[in-house]
């Protein structure tokens, strides 16, 4: 007996968009709002991030699948506790970093400018997102998302988080370990 359900299962995107929702509601608590939800439209969400609407909605509808994001009568909150076990302790084994050639590129994981200071760079080049902007060259390291390059050009916490997430699911463990501080320090 064949079943209509079909198993819901996270994309890459989805991480990126609900840590957008989640930073974004940071971002506005700490300017003074008491509302924790985070005041972006589908077509802001997607602007912001360089995709579609569309393609912005479905990944928020399988991130509250995943319970990563909570839809309520206020809006749509993240799920800080279910984000940060998932970031912390799954996203590397369902989006493991993919390693590509030496190209041109935005740094990220221990490469990226706000951790480059806590290691010692001398012995490897830096880690790259592919960027046709970037300035720097370095063995290529897949983003989350093509666009992630452009949304964290005008999201400096995106940036941080997501370079923070590229040591989680490439780096070595020291730069795991400094990377799981800042993905809390930025999810608390």
């Amino acid at each position: 007996m064949a079943s209509s359900q079909k198993q819901a299962s996270l994309k890459p995107q989805d991480v990126v968009v609900a840590l957008k929702i989640a930073l974004t509601a940071s971002d506005m608590s700490n300017e003074g709002s008491s509302d924790d939800t985070a005041a972006l439209s589908y077509a802001q969400l997607a602007k912001s991030l360089f995709m579609s609407a569309s393609e912005a909605h479905a990944a928020v509808q399988r991130a509250i699948a995943s319970k990563l994001l909570a839809q309520s009568s206020a809006g749509l909150t993240a799920n800080r506790a279910a984000l940060q076990e998932f970031l912390l302790h799954g996203l590397a084994y369902s989006f493991p970093g993919v390693e590509g050639p030496i190209t041109r590129g935005m740094p990220t994981g221990a490469a990226a400018a706000h951790f480059s200071a806590l290691f010692d760079q001398t012995q490897n080049l830096a880690w790259v997102w592919p960027d046709a902007q970037g300035e720097v060259r370095g063995p290529s390291l897949c983003p989350l998302y093509p666009s992630v390059p452009a949304a964290c050009r005008l999201d400096d916490n995106l940036y941080r988080m997501l370079s923070a997430l590229d040591a989680l699911r490439a780096g070595a463990a020291r730069e795991r370990e400094i990377a799981q501080r800042e993905v809390l320090r930025l999810l608390s």
